[in-house]
């Protein structure tokens, strides 16, 4: 299989939820409702004083992390499931979102957690260096950092397990695993931003 070099573009996305507003399955899927409960247990602490949650999409995730966060930053590219995202995390008072890609798009400020869920692989590899060093600049000294990746094959820029290798390795001069496991279909992975 031929993979594209390039990090997938917003139309592409786009077309994805214009066709279904929950592509993925995130409200139904076992699989997701299994991976998301795997993540929260995942997280180091019990609680986050200020999270960022790049590629939201429909914000099922984000509704979940918003109960362990004092404020959550959430980004995606797609307005549709922005609009999605928003709505179903209407009551979260901490939760803002904006839209805007990554890592071109990267907000301002500092984070103790940045999610980065299902989304890496949809990048090039010249662009997943460049998210490296925007989480590197961003993420607080003993903050953490979650990785989550689909194993399954795709048709991506790159597999589950390049993108987590390629964050892990690049992020080698600021970051620790700590943790994480491996699951028949997805990887976690846990790092923590040196002190």
């Amino acid at each position: 299989m031929t993979r594209p070099t390039d990090s997938l573009p917003a139309d592409y996305f786009a077309g994805i939820y214009a066709s279904e507003a929950d592509p993925w399955g995130f409200t139904t899927s076992a699989y997701e409702r299994d991976k998301y409960a795997a993540t929260l247990a995942g997280l180091p602490r019990d609680r986050y004083r200020s999270a960022f949650e790049p590629a939201c999409s429909i914000g099922v995730l984000t509704r979940a992390l918003a109960a362990r966060c004092d404020r959550l930053l959430a980004t995606e590219m797609v307005e549709a499931a922005l609009d999605a995202a928003r709505a179903r995390c209407a009551d979260c008072p901490g939760v803002t979102f904006r839209r805007g890609a990554v890592p071109a798009e990267w907000p301002e400020g500092r984070f103790d957690l940045i999610v980065l869920s299902e989304f890496l692989y949809f990048l090039s590899r010249e662009d997943l260096v460049t998210l490296v060093a925007r989480v590197g600049g961003a993420i607080e000294p003993g903050g953490d950092i979650v990785l989550v990746h689909w194993l399954g094959p795709t048709d991506y820029p790159l597999t589950g397990d390049e993108a987590a290798e390629g964050f892990i390795a690049g992020a080698a001069g600021f970051a620790t695993v700590i943790g994480g496991e491996r699951r028949a279909e997805y990887r976690l992975d846990l790092l923590r931003a040196r002190a």
